[in-house]
């Protein structure tokens, strides 16, 4: 499939919302059975999610599982892990790299990919270990209404470093960008597009979404402007052209990571078609 930009969550025990979400042009739908969940709704909600689960779905089904130091979160892997219709599991709150090795381990053999949420503190300055801990992780990504709790952060300054740090340790470790965290006020998508800007320019890819209004907003965001594609044209032109480093006609310096860039940017482009 294409690269995702946009993972549209959908609460467990609203198996209504789930198939108006799977309806909803979201590149992934990610089921929540943890915090939108309440606790007498948990073991509705596995059930229901356990049912649909059970046949394939139009578009990729992830699961955000309960907390992974919790009974609820044995019975979810238990109930889920091995059906047809799931494409990956999400572990929030993780901490360490023992409990991606345990969850890998748990769900063997046919472990599905695993996506580690990083919200608190000590997931931030565990990020590069949790990132490289087990081949079944495809990925790791921010918290950030929890991850503002520990910190005790007012702002979005706060968590430029958190943001940045995560960037990183996906980069250093193999894995693909991150995803964005989800942008609270779904009325506010002026902001949202704004946040997104900043998170693109951060170097995140793509972003969560609580709400089906904010899946345009995050995808042209994330997608290359027509200026971006112009110009990434003409970098793979030149080099396709002329071996090595080299300057363009409007003096930019091209060598082979900024190729590399371009070609991701036409990549992503390719979308709009």
């Amino acid at each position: 499939m294409t690269t995702p930009l946009t993972w549209l969550y959908a609460p467990g025990d609203r198996p209504h919302v789930v198939t108006k979400a799977l309806a909803s042009g979201a590149d992934v739908v990610v089921i929540d059975l943890e915090d939108a969940v309440a606790p007498d709704r948990k073991a509705y909600a596995r059930a229901a999610t356990a049912d649909l689960l059970g046949t394939e779905q139009p578009v990729p089904v992830h699961v955000r599982v309960n907390a992974l130091d919790s009974p609820l979160a044995a019975a979810d892997l238990k109930a889920l892990a091995a059906l047809p219709g799931l494409r990956g599991l999400r572990l929030p709150k993780v901490t360490s790299p023992g409990q991606i090795v345990r969850v890998a381990e748990a769900t063997s053999p046919g472990c599905p990919p695993l996506h580690a949420l990083l919200e608190t503190a000590l997931g931030i300055e565990h990020a590069h270990a949790i990132a490289r801990a087990h081949p079944a992780l495809h990925g790791i990504a921010l918290g950030e209404a929890d991850l503002r709790a520990d910190l005790g952060v007012r702002d979005d300054a706060g968590l430029d470093w958190p943001r940045s740090r995560v960037v990183v340790a996906a980069r250093a470790a193999g894995l693909p960008p991150p995803v964005q965290s989800v942008h609270p006020d779904t009325r506010d998508l002026d902001g949202l597009a704004a946040s997104c800007a900043r998170g693109r320019a951060l170097g995140f890819l793509g972003r969560a979404a609580i709400h089906p209004r904010q899946l345009p907003v995050i995808e042209r965001a994330y997608l290359p402007t027509a200026r971006e594609i112009e110009r990434a044209e003409s970098i793979v032109k030149a080099a396709a052209a002329e071996r090595g480093a080299q300057a363009l006609a409007d003096g930019t310096f091209v060598d082979a990571a900024v190729v590399t860039a371009a070609r991701r940017t036409l990549s992503l482009a390719a979308r709009r078609r």
